[in-house]
């Protein structure tokens, strides 16, 4: 059998794009085959769990808001799983590598295990932009009904039910959050405020992808059953940035996009759906269980042919985030964005996610006028190959995953007084 240093030998001679294939196997061999010790000090456990991924040693990643980087035994999954499931060779003879046409419990229980939901709850989608078109589509509505939301929900969040508006005559209306906001309570009084006879549906962001911020999304829940408003979350940032417990939560939908910070391969995605509101809800894309109650959540995941090594690598995922410890991975994120947080301000930017530190996690988003964020993310790139990303025209949002040394922190902290001196 061909294996993988077998496969680098023959593939030498081979010219163009047929030889990069063997790069990936040659990566993860080289990569370290376990978790380091738990019991590590722990600046080393960090540094060893860098190791892990195959983000070079002298770049330095701060955009994990954007898309996270799979680990190597996340990749391993996936390999590993397209090779089994390539070779057509399942004992079932109705059972080929396609996924998006049954219920896949195997994948579905660890995953609501993971957030806090029953399998049932559960339809695994391919991103939180798919998870939000099916929330914004489930329920019946009528010319007037309003959605209330934030002014800070992603284009994702917003562009479904902007559509409703335009083609069935819903109202799109939008809470101006403060910036930064103070405290949970004041959002939650501008909930209350923004309430009115037509709302039919609260949607909002568990953590703004605009500025970071953690919405107290169980209280807003909770407003929301108490006037019999339906409650649907854009959790996008959330899955593997903080522990997520989605009964606790007490929302009715709720969908995320592991990518991010659970570091699980691009196109994957989960949504959630309470099990008492399902039978409310209709679905979006269409095929055979569609409509059948008996499915409950899996029917908005019957899409048609989709790709099991992605699922399989979120699974993956799940089982590394556990290894290391969703607790120990928290803290480990709101200490280094602690820490950006106060440098970047002592520089004189405009904190723009919280003043609280409770109401920000891995994400820290400042404004630096009169810089240019574009001129200031391209220099970093260019020059020292530090990714940060922004929004225009000053705006930083700086994300710090897990694996990020505070020696990194400190290199982009250099980085940005030195393009402050020579771009100012």
């Amino acid at each position: 059998m061909l294996n993988r240093r077998n496969f680098l030998t023959a593939a030498t001679g081979v010219a163009g794009a047929l030889a990069l294939p063997a790069v990936l196997p040659e990566l993860l061999e080289a990569a370290p085959q376990q978790l380091p010790s738990s019991s590590l000090p722990e600046d080393k456990y960090w540094a060893e769990i860098r190791k892990l991924f195959l983000i070079p040693a002298d770049e330095i990643y701060l955009n994990n808001g954007t898309c996270g980087s799979s680990p190597t035994p996340v990749l391993r999954a996936i390999i590993d799983s397209y090779h089994r499931l390539e070779q057509m060779d399942d004992p079932d003879t109705e059972q080929y590598p396609l996924f998006g046409y049954g219920p896949f419990d195997h994948f579905r229980e660890p995953l609501a295990s993971f957030v806090g939901a029953r399998k049932d709850e559960i339809a695994i989608v391919r991103n939180a932009t798919e998870a939000n078109a099916i929330m914004a589509n489930a329920l019946d509505m009528h010319p007037g009904d309003e959605v209330l939301m934030t002014d800070q929900e992603h284009p994702s969040g917003e562009g479904p039910w902007n559509l409703r508006a335009k083609r069935y005559g819903i109202v799109v209306k939008k809470m101006k959050l403060p910036v930064p906001p103070q405290s949970p309570d004041e959002i939650l009084k501008l909930v209350e405020a923004s309430i009115t006879p037509k709302t039919k549906v609260i949607f909002v962001s568990h953590i703004t992808t605009v500025t970071g911020v953690i919405l107290p999304v169980k209280e807003i829940s909770a407003i929301a059953r108490s006037k019999g408003i339906a409650s649907m979350i854009d959790g996008a940032q959330v899955c593997g940035m903080m522990p997520l417990n989605l009964k606790e939560l007490g929302c009715d939908m709720y969908g995320s996009s592991p990518h991010k910070w659970l570091m699980s391969p691009k196109g994957s995605g989960w949504l959630y759906v309470r099990d008492e509101f399902i039978d409310r809800c209709w679905s979006n894309t269409t095929t055979a269980g569609w409509d059948d109650p008996k499915l409950r959540a899996a029917r908005f995941q019957q899409y048609g042919s989709s790709n099991i090594p992605v699922v399989e690598g979120m699974v993956a995922s799940i089982d590394f985030a556990q290894k290391i410890g969703l607790d120990r991975i928290e803290k480990r994120q709101r200490a280094l964005a602690d820490y950006i947080h106060a440098e970047i301000v002592k520089r004189g930017a405009e904190s723009w996610t919280s003043p609280n530190p409770q109401m920000r996690s891995g994400i820290v988003t400042v404004n630096v006028p009169p810089l240019k964020r574009m001129d200031l993310q391209n220099w970093m790139w260019k020059t020292y190959k530090i990714r940060i990303r922004g929004g225009e025209p000053s705006k930083l949002r700086l994300s710090t995953p897990y694996y990020v040394q505070r020696a990194d922190i400190d290199r982009f902290l250099e980085k940005f007084d030195e393009f402050k001196k020579t771009h100012a």
